[in-house]
This record gives structure tokens, sequence and C-alpha cells, in this order.
């Protein structure tokens, strides 16, 4: 008997997913466990499981296409057993492709115009093309005309364009051009630039990325203190830890790790920062979850190293640089994003000396790390070159007064100039 195969939910946030790849094909079959789907979340890529045997008789949603949750996205059916025609459900209809023209209110823009229209093939038919695989195309130069679609029905998939000769074989339809409207040269911007504007659709997450800040900003009173702490013993300290752990662990400590756990065991001496505003009430976390940003290629993720105040530091490095790296590669579990309770971001790496961070809701505070840097301090009575690292942290005012703040930066920098109290 045939099953539904459902949009499901990869994060306590998610309200909708984006189908990026199909994994199996139509008449492929499935085993319980597979993954059948990469999906696209307001956090992270996802590879959809699936909970049943039994052979892929139907794609409902389209690579490129985004679907609500619950949503049927296909049929999964038994060996020889044909999809059912017509609404595969009742009451869960499948999903349209997501109209992404823009209002009729809005202002027009040069790549706002380009036609939405399905592209016709060579015959006159009409060409099965997926919204991302036309996007690219368009972006890409390359003739749809001259692919041969891999996905269901002969569809012409993202990986499709994406293999085809570089600027495709022959020049883009000359259709797609005649039916762009005509559109004002920009006077206000830069009247002698040449080319166009190129037009980026939102992805999921950035669309969730940005809905979160603009609340936080906006909802959220934030204040923000600054201090400069003296790095120059905690550089030598991991010196010479990194030359020990060659021989031991094989582990190599970043100024990160130093900081993330000088974060842990500041929460730890001053809880009121490990908080949450709650309506009527504020919430003191019992353990601490740090959420650790990671710059990935659409947006910002914050994986969660949990219980972090009863790890070592050598489980902190480790731990984080597994975090880091899946991240990246887009292979994190939905519950790892969860739990967190105070964030670090760190952006001395690409030079940034000081700067503010937006808080994460809920949380009541992030930790903003900068670049160490040499400059002349006075030490005594005479200048010397120093290695300075500037904190900054940013509160909820309705949860960290002033005065705690400065509390928990002043335990931080106690913490960080003598770096080996951390280690004991």
């Amino acid at each position: 008997m045939a099953s539904e195969l459902e949009m499901p939910k990869l994060s306590d946030t998610m309200t909708e997913g984006t189908i990026l790849r199909w994994l199996k094909q139509e008449g492929e079959a499935v085993e319980i466990g597979d993954e059948i789907a990469e999906i696209e979340t307001d956090k992270a890529t996802m590879a959809m499981e699936v909970f049943d045997e039994g052979v892929l008789t139907k794609i409902l949603v389209g690579e490129g296409e985004k679907a609500a949750v619950g949503t049927v996205i296909g049929i999964l059916g038994a060996e020889g057993e044909e999809a059912p025609t017509g609404s595969s459900s009742d009451s869960k209809p499948a999903a349209a492709p997501v109209d992404t023209a823009p209002k009729e209110t809005a202002a027009p823009t040069p790549a706002a115009t380009t036609p939405s229209a399905p592209v016709p093939a060579a015959d006159g038919s009409r060409l099965r093309v997926s919204p991302l695989a036309r996007k690219i195309a368009e972006e890409s130069n390359v003739n749809l005309n001259t692919l041969t679609g891999t996905g269901p029905g002969g569809r012409i998939t993202k990986k499709d364009v994406e293999n085809a000769p570089q600027g495709g074989s022959a020049a883009k339809p000359a259709t797609a051009a005649v039916a762009r409207p005509a559109t004002p040269a920009p006077q206000a911007i830069n009247p002698v630039a040449s080319g166009e504007d190129k037009r980026v659709e939102l992805s999921t997450m950035r669309k969730i990325i940005a809905e979160r800040l603009l609340t936080s900003k906006v909802t959220i009173p934030h204040f923000y203190l600054h201090v400069e702490v003296d790095a120059a013993p905690l550089m030598k300290l991991r010196k010479q830890i990194n030359e020990q752990a060659e021989q031991t662990t094989g582990n190599k400590y970043t100024i990160n790790d130093f900081i993330v756990k000088a974060l842990i065991n500041g929460c730890v001496a001053v809880p009121e920062v490990n908080a949450s505003y709650a309506g009527d009430h504020i919430v003191q976390y019992a353990s601490v979850g740090i959420s650790v940003a990671v710059a990935v290629d659409d947006g910002l993720v914050t994986p969660v190293v949990k219980n972090a105040e009863t790890k070592s530091l050598l489980q902190i490095s480790r731990e984080i640089k597994d975090l880091a790296a899946r991240s990246r590669d887009k292979k994190l579990r939905p519950d790892e994003f969860d739990g967190g309770t105070v964030t670090i971001s760190n952006l001395g790496s690409f030079g940034v000396d000081s700067f503010d961070a937006i808080v994460n809701p809920p949380q009541a505070a992030i930790l903003s790390v900068g670049n160490i840097v040499k400059k002349p301090v006075v030490v005594g009575d005479e200048i010397q070159v120093g290695l300075r690292l500037n904190l900054g942290l940013s509160c909820d005012h309705r949860v960290v007064d002033g005065a705690v703040g400065a509390r928990f930066l002043a335990e931080l920098k106690k913490l960080i100039e003598n770096p080996a109290l951390m280690l004991v």
C-alpha cells in the first residue's frame, strides 16, 4: 500500500523547506534509514531519512521548490505498484512551486523583470525546468534547449545545468530577451556603471536570519560593554600546551578554544548572564550551552556545545572543530542547534579588532571577540610592546544590568590574563 512522504519538521522553528536535491529518483527502491532528499531548512541543509521501505513511485515537489512542513512531497509504494493519480491526499495536497515574482506594487529592477514564463523547447513544446535550474542557467548563460533533463519526467534540474559546458553550447534563447520589458537606467546609484544589477533570491536560512535579527534588534533593549585584555599570557600558555599536545593528543588548540573555556567559567561564576527573559520571569539555566557562531556559504549557524561546564579544554576544542566542520559540510543534526544559553562570535581571524554583536534570542548575552594586536602599552613607567585583545559583550538589559555585565567581563579578563586558572 502506498504511503506519503511528508516535508519533515527538521528544526523547532522550521515552517517550510526547500528540496535542494532528490537523492533517490522515481522507480528506485528505498530502505528504512535511507537518505532520500537534501532539504534546506531555516538553519542548515539536512538529509531527510525514510522510515519505511518500498519504491519511490512519485515525486510531487521538484528540486528547487518549497513546501510547508507536513506537505506531501512524494509517494512511497510497494515494488510494482503504480503511483496514484490525482491528489495524493485529501487533507495535504502537494505543494506548488513558490511564486518568487515581485508584487505589482514593488518597484521594478532590471533583474526583477526577468520573465518567469516557461522556456519553450526547440520543438515548441514546454520545457520542464525547476526554478532553481532556470535561475542558474540564466546566470551562467546556459541554453536550456541543449540540455537533457535527468529529473522526473525529463525535468531539467540544478545538477543538469551545473554539469553543462561552461557558458552553454549555444546562446541563450532569444525569447527570453524579447519578453524582457525595458527599464530605465538607474540614475541615483551610478549612471556610468555598466552591466546589470544582480537579483539574489533569499534562501530559507537567510530569510530566517533576517527575521530573527530584526526581531532581536527591535524588541530587545541592547547595551554594549568592552574591555581590553592582555593576551600575552594566553599566547604563551597556548604555545606550551600545543608543543606538548603534538606528542600526546595531537590536538592543536586555538585561541578561541581558550576564550570559550573562559566564557564557560564566567557563566558559572556569574550565572545572571547565563539566562533568558521569559515574559513575567527570568530563567537562569542550570547548565551552560555555548552557541558557537560559524560562518557558512549562505549565512551563519550556531551549533551548541552542550553541558559545557562539565567538559575539559580538550573535549571543548575537539567538539568545536567537529561542529564547525560539519556546519560547513551541512551535516549537522537538528538537535545540535538546540540548548544554547550564551553565544560567542569571533571575527578576529578576519582582522576585525572589535565589534558589537546582536543578541541571539532567547539568550541574554553574546560575546564578541576581536583580533589580537600588537600595540604600545604602559607597564609601570615604561612603554612596551603588548598583545591586546578586545572583548565585547552585548546584553539584553531586561535580564542583565550594567554592573552584572561589567562583573562578567571582569571575570573573563581575569581568566584570560591568568589562563592557568581555567585548567584547574
